[in-house]
C-alpha cells in the first residue's frame, strides 16, 4: 500500500509501470537501455474519495487520459530505479495537493469606513480634474 495521507492510500496493483528509452541524459546507454518510465494510475477504477478524485483530475491537465487514467513520464535519470521513484513522487504529491479540500468563499461586504474613503477619494479626484480645465475668459 502507498500512503497518500493519513487516512487515504492505494494500492500498488493499481499502478502499472511501463519502461521506455529515454531522450535524456545517459550517453550511449540512451540507446540501448530502457531507462525511462512512463506510470499509469487509473483514477476513475480508483478506490479514491469521489471528491478528490475530481481535483486530481483537474490537477493532472494534461497528464490525463479521456480513460482517466493519469500517466506520468519520468526521464530524468539515468536509471530506471530513480526514474520509477521520480515518478511515484510525483503521483503521490499530485494526489496529496488532491486530499486537500478547497475553503469555502464566504462573501463579505465593504466596511462603512472603507465605503465613506472610497467615496472621499472619488469627491477628492475629482476636484483635482476639475481644476485642470480651461476655463473660457469673458472676454
Amino acid at each position: 500500500m502507498i500512503r497518500i495521507t493519513d487516512r487515504i492510500s492505494i494500492d500498488e496493483s493499481a499502478i502499472e509501470e511501463r519502461f521506455i528509452r529515454s531522450s535524456g541524459p545517459g550517453g550511449q546507454n540512451v540507446n540501448k537501455l530502457a531507462t525511462a518510465v512512463q506510470l499509469r494510475f487509473d483514477l476513475r477504477g480508483s478506490s479514491l474519495p469521489a471528491d478528490m478524485r475530481t481535483r486530481a483530475g483537474r490537477l493532472a491537465g494534461r497528464r490525463l487520459t479521456r480513460d482517466g487514467v493519469i500517466v506520468i513520464l519520468a526521464q530524468t535519470h539515468r536509471t530506471q530505479e530513480r526514474n520509477r521513484q521520480d515518478a511515484l513522487d510525483r503521483l503521490i504529491e499530485l494526489l496529496q495537493q488532491a486530499s486537500i479540500a478547497p475553503k469555502p468563499r464566504r462573501p463579505t461586504r465593504p466596511t462603512k469606513g472603507s465605503r465613506e474613503r472610497r467615496l472621499q477619494s472619488k469627491k477628492n479626484r475629482a476636484t483635482v480634474k476639475g481644476l485642470r480645465q480651461v476655463k473660457p475668459s469673458l472676454d
